[in-house]
Order: structure tokens, then C-alpha cells, then sequence
């Protein structure tokens, strides 16, 4: 509880200082574009590595061995897809939000409309996930077993994220962030450490000690191969398929991210923008790494039958790994003490990314839809701050209610349906913009929308909504969508629509792209657009 409280004071501090720096817009949404591409590369780790890699993963390789590990492969490959097509070309285009970018060369209203609610929507999904983390962390650490208790916990923490973004803004969102990457770093490579000390530094001994704990009792090696999750045999070719489609929506879903997109705008030049990619990468497969051995270790030490009763979905796998490990190397007290210190970093992992989240989808919707769609551009600044803020209130209450709903998923899980929906609406947008000449309005709404509907549609009549015990709804069934991921389906309808609603269009403008395409590219005009 005092590791808890310091680090919850220390981040209200750190929002309390940004607060008397937040003075314009531009601090509110993109720090006053201060930081520079080391600090930025730091908070794009911290947005990016969430209660889904820290919690979900680890808990996911420790009850399905090999299948698991997919996940982090899937979330680091996706960081070239942002670096190579994205990261640079979205700095020099835009000002705050993604569909400043969209808006350019279109007809704003309606593409800033479709923008602002897809941005709401994927955040909203992403948010989910850090809820249902938040519950089941402060649960194990403060012994809360009912679901009443779990629920209490999301709502205080909905209520400290609400706060940060209310009054920090980016500036203060941003250095939660960076100081939660370094303690994320920390605390992941001292139980990595300490789980290899403990096997004598052979990985081969900690795989197979993890085999023989938590793998089949018939067949314990196929813990260690494809299979146990996905393509079982009851699964037939839908579990392969739903490989795949998971695959697809993690590797493309990053660059359509709501919450990693604005990162690329805060920072003052393109070079910086690169650097602060090149810098997320680095920091981001290094933690992905150790998630290995979190998981496998998690399922050596501790067991798989431990970790499903602590939380079915595996959750826990990562806090119940620190406490056995320093028990075995400390004693109980050195148990304890590593529990908590896991614990207080996980936790500061939920903060800065649902901080980051929310400050997303407020900003996308004061900037996008109140100022642009509602005020028709004759909104002042303070008003779309105000605006901002509110919208923070509301859309952490709503996240609250899901998040309390969807208590029992499996929070890795959870954000590759964030990452299907933002690959399946967002980034088709995004790269026929920034590339497809004759792209336009139409087209963009119906990339945006077509993607979007798509895979909500698919996931409501999926096994993840009904028709089995960890659905949402456990006792209904109504699956129509054999796949657990839509990604397979919905990103290349998003893909088709966009083409579609933009060769039934005539509407195109040269002189727009031909403008925005030296903009993406060189960034001459990029400064000037974000005084405006």
C-alpha cells in the first residue's frame, strides 16, 4: 500500500506541475511539442507497453506456452509498420489528431466526423482492457476475491485517470509516461534476473521445467509448440484461420492507434519524430523479451493450475511469478516486497497508458467534432480545452461501466480487438491518404466507417460476446462469427470500401495532394500548420 500511495502522489504531483504549464492548445494536446525524440521514444514505450503486455501476455504464455508468445511477436513486428509508413509522414501532415491529416485535402466535416468516432470507439476498446487489469492487479495485491470488490477498484482508478488528463493535459500525461517506462524496464528486468539466477541462466531448464509444471499431463512438450490455443483439434481450420486474423490486426493495428498516432506530434521536427520511433522500438522489443521469460518462468514456478485460480484469464501470472520468485530467493518478506514493487509498476503501467488513452479521445473529440463539426472552425482555443476536459469525464465513465462488465477476459485478448478495429478502419484512411492520389471524401468515410461497423458487427456475434464461459455475456449465445478476432475479414473490407467510395466519387482535388505529399515528405509547412 505505501509503494501504491507514493507512486499515485508522485504522478499527481508530476499532473499538478504540467497543469501550470498547460497554458494554450497546443500544450494541451501535444505538450507545447517540447520533447525531444529521446523522451518522446521513453512515453511511446510507456503508452504502448499496457496492462496487456505487462499482465495479459505473461498470463497468456504461462496458460498457453507457445501459442502466447505469439502475442508479443505480433506487437513488436508492428512498430516497423508505424516507423516505415507512418511515424514521419503523420508529423509533417497534421497538428493534433489523425484526422487533421484526413481533413487536409477532403471535405472536413464529414471525415473528421467518421475520425472522431472511430478514435472514440478504439479507445474506448483499448481502455477496457486496462480496467479489467486494474481490478484483477489491486485485487490479488489487496486479497479482494468477489467481483464487487474487483469493481470498486476500476472505479478508482477511472477516477486518478480522469484526473491526469483533466488537468495534466499531454505534458503531464507524457511524464507518467516516461517515468512509468523506466519503472516498467526496471521492475521487468529484475524478475527476469532473478527467474534466470534461479534455473543457473539455462533457458533450456526453465522451458522445460514450465513443460513438465504446466503442459498437457498426456503431453507435456506440446506446451513448448503451436497448438494449444489456437488450431486445436475441436478448433479444426476456424482455430488456424483465427491465428491468422490475430496476426494481422496486431501487426497492423499499432499504426492506426488513436493514442501512439498523437505521440508523433509532439515533438518538434520530423527527425525527432524518427528518432523518438527508432527509440520506442528499442525499449519495446527489449521489454518483449523478457515477457518470455515472465511467462514461461510464471508457468514453471507458480503453475498453470495457480494462476487460473488466482484469475481465470491468467492475469496475475506476472505479480504471482515476483511473490514466488522472491520467496524462494528471500523469504517471505522478500516475497512480499517484490509483489508489491511489481504490483505499484503494474499498476503505474495501467495509469500512464489509460491516462494517454483518454486524452486521445477527448482531444479527438474537442478538436475533431465540437470545434470543427459542431462549431464549424469558429471555436476558440480555451473552449476546445474545456471541451477536452469534459469529454475526459465522460468517456472515463464509460470505460468504467465496460471495464466492469467485461471483468474475467483475458486483457492481452481484449487489445488485439482494439488493434482489429483500428487496423480495419483507421489505417486504411490514413495510408490512402498519404499515398493514393486520387483518394477523397467519400472514399475516406468509407474506409473509416466500412472498417469499423465491420468488425464490431463480426466481434458482437463472435465467441467473444457469447456462447462460452469467458464471453461477456455467459449465458446467451448468439454466435454467428466462428473467429475470436475479426481482423482476417474486416481489414480488407475496410481496405474495399475506402477503394470503392472513392472510384464511385468523382470529387478530387491534385493541387491538395500534390500539396500534402511534399508536406508528408519534407515537412515544409508542417510548423506553420500547427499555429493555425
Amino acid at each position: 500500500m505505501i509503494l501504491f500511495l507514493t507512486f499515485v502522489a508522485a504522478t499527481l504531483a508530476i499532473t499538478f506541475w504540467a497543469s501550470r504549464q498547460t497554458k494554450t492548445a497546443a500544450d494541451y494536446y501535444a505538450g507545447g511539442r517540447s520533447f525531444s525524440g529521446v523522451q518522446n521514444g521513453l512515453a511511446i514505450g510507456g503508452d504502448y507497453m499496457s496492462a496487456a503486455s505487462f499482465l495479459g501476455i505473461a498470463g497468456i504464455i504461462a496458460l498457453s506456452g507457445y501459442d502466447g508468445f505469439l502475442y508479443s511477436i505480433g506487437f513488436l513486428v508492428a512498430w516497423l509498420v508505424a516507423l516505415l509508413l507512418v511515424a514521419e509522414l503523420m508529423r509533417n501532415s497534421g497538428k493534433f489528431t489523425m484526422a487533421d491529416v484526413l481533413a487536409f485535402r477532403m471535405s472536413p466535416r464529414p471525415v473528421r466526423t467518421a475520425a472522431g468516432v472511430s478514435t472514440i470507439v478504439v479507445s474506448i476498446f483499448y481502455l477496457l482492457a486496462q480496467m479489467v487489469g486494474a481490478g484483477a492487479l489491486v485485487g490479488l495485491l489487496l486479497g479482494i476475491t468477489g467481483d464487487a470488490g474487483k469493481a470498486w477498484t476500476i472505479v478508482g482508478v477511472g477516477a486518478l485517470m480522469i484526473v491526469y488528463v483533466v488537468f495534466g493535459g499531454m505534458k503531464g500525461t507524457t511524464w507518467v509516461q516516461i517515468v512509468k517506462a523506466v519503472l516498467l524496464m526496471g521492475g521487468a528486468a529484475l524478475v527476469t534476473v532473478l527467474v534466470l539466477a534461479n534455473f543457473g541462466f539455462n533457458l533450456s531448464a526453465l522451458l522445460g521445467q514450465a513443460a513438465t509444471v504446466s503442459g498437457p499431463q498426456a503431453n507435456p512438450e506440446s506446451f513448448l509448440s503451436p497448438g494449444l490455443k489456437y488450431g486445436t483439434e475441436a478448433q479444426g481450420l476456424a482455430g488456424k484461420i483465427d491465428l491468422i486474423s490475430l496476426g494481422l490486426a496486431l501487426v497492423l493495428g499499432t499504426a492506426g492507434l488513436p493514442h501512439i498516432l498523437i505521440r508523433f506530434y509532439t515533438v518538434p521536427t520530423a527527425k525527432d519524430a524518427r528518432k523518438s520511433v527508432l527509440w520506442g522500438i528499442g525499449i519495446i522489443g527489449v521489454f518483449y523479451l523478457l515477457t518470455l521469460v515472465l511467462g514461461f518462468g510464471a508457468a514453471a514456478l507458480v503453475g498453470k493450475a495457480r494462476i487460473a485460480e488466482g484469475d481465470a484469464a491468467g492475469n496475475t501470472a506476472a505479480p504471482m511469478l515476483a511473490q514466488q520468485i522472491g520467496q524462494e530467493i528471500f523469504g517471505p518478506v522478500g516475497g512480499t516486497i517484490l509483489l508489491a514493487l511489481i504490483g505499484a509498476v503494474a499498476f503505474a503501467t495501467i495509469l500512464a497508458v489509460v491516462a494517454g488513452l483518454t486524452l486521445a479521445s477527448s482531444s479527438s473529440f474537442s478538436h475533431d467534432l465540437y470545434a470543427h463539426v459542431f462549431k464549424r472552425g469558429q471555436a476558440s482555443e480555451r473552449q476546445e480545452v474545456v471541451v477536452a476536459r469534459i469529454s475526459a469525464f465522460v468517456i472515463g465513465a464509460v470505460a468504467i461501466g465496460l471495464g466492469i462488465l467485461a471483468q474475467g477476459q483475458n486483457v492481452a485478448f481484449l487489445v488485439a480487438l482494439a488493434f482489429a478495429v483500428a487496423a480495419s478502419g483507421n489505417l486504411p484512411a490514413i495510408l490512402y491518404s498519404l499515398f493514393w492520389k486520387r483518394f477523397n471524401t467519400a472514399g475516406a468515410v468509407a474506409a473509416i466507417y466500412g472498417g469499423l461497423v465491420s468488425a464490431l458487427v463480426l466481434v458482437i456475434f463472435s465467441p467473444v460476446v457469447s456462447g462460452g464461459p469467458t464471453a461477456l455475456f455467459k449465458t446467451a449465445d448468439f454466435v454467428l462469427f466462428p473467429l475470436s478476432n475479426p481482423g482476417i475479414v474486416s481489414i480488407p473490407l475496410g481496405f474495399l470500401c475506402g477503394w470503392l467510395g472513392t472510384i464511385l466519387s468523382k470529387e478530387y482535388n491534385a493541387a491538395k495532394y500534390a500539396e500534402i505529399e511534399v508536406r508528408s515528405l519534407t515537412g515544409v509547412g508542417a510548423e506553420k500548420a500547427s499555429e493555425h
